[in-house]
């Protein structure tokens, strides 16, 4: 596997050019750049991008089970587990049993969690500018749109 270090775009000559054409690496190379600039920028909060993906998705869906944020977020169910933790952890969300099926979790944002979300969703807007500084605004809703069309080419039907 590539470290960060071997990721080094721009050393101009020094790059074979039948590398440079590779789209997987061009991809891989710009998400694990991106990667790890997100999380940087979240970690001076001490945030993870986890946190985010479970507080929008409640934000936007309202109280879900842990099943329903694992399918909307695309966390894996242990993962989910360890964010919900977390986060309730922090009041950020509360985890009650379902009155319908006592068997099952139910997660919902308490109002500290939401002011949560909006301090993240500053700082991913914040930082992905900075990612796409190179891109106009028209430049970057295009960008978006074909790497949305390329993931839904790419990804298991059904899944995110």
């Amino acid at each position: 596997m590539e470290t960060p270090d071997d990721l080094g775009y721009g050393r101009g000559d020094a790059t074979p050019r039948q590398l440079r054409a590779q789209f997987g690496r061009l991809l891989g190379m710009a998400a694990t750049h991106s990667s790890r600039t997100l999380g940087e920028a979240l970690a001076e909060i001490g945030a993870r991008k986890y946190h985010f993906a479970v507080l929008a998705s409640l934000d936007e869906f309202g109280p879900s089970s842990q099943a329903q944020l694992s399918d909307r977020t695309g966390i894996y169910r242990s993962d989910l587990v360890a964010t919900v933790n977390e986060l309730a952890g922090d009041g950020h969300v509360r985890r009650e049993a379902d009155p319908a099926d006592r068997r099952r979790n139910v997660v919902s944002m308490t109002p500290a969690g939401d002011e949560r979300r909006r301090q993240i969703a500053e700082v991913l807007a914040r930082t992905n500018d900075a990612i796409l500084a190179p891109f106009d605004p028209a430049e970057r809703e295009q960008f978006a749109a074909l790497l949305h069309r390329l993931n839904d080419h790419l990804a298991p039907r059904g899944k995110w």
